[in-house]
């Protein structure tokens, strides 16, 4: 289940750039465009939010980027966090 909504986030995010190199009519150019910024806003601050949860990890920057495409949706496929000692 979790792969079809990253799919879906994938096809949201292929919308967005769609939408930015051929515009649709407006009023949907412009919804479009403001629900992509909002869904970018949105992703940069659940990087900032779970950055503790990707010191560990081997390619955060990978991880980051794919939180910046996936959002919530990458975060729930990572491994839980190792407790501190």
């Amino acid at each position: 289940m979790l792969g079809l909504f990253k799919l879906l986030m994938l096809l949201f995010w292929w919308l967005v750039v769609a939408n930015l190199l051929m515009p649709l009519v407006w009023p949907f150019r412009a919804w479009v465009n403001l629900a992509g910024a909002a869904m970018l806003g949105l992703h940069l601050l659940e990087i900032l939010a779970f950055k503790g949860r990707l010191l560990g990890r081997s390619h955060p920057g990978l991880d980051r980027l794919q939180i910046l495409l996936l959002g919530i949706f990458h975060i729930q496929s990572l491994p839980p966090p190792l407790p501190r000692r």
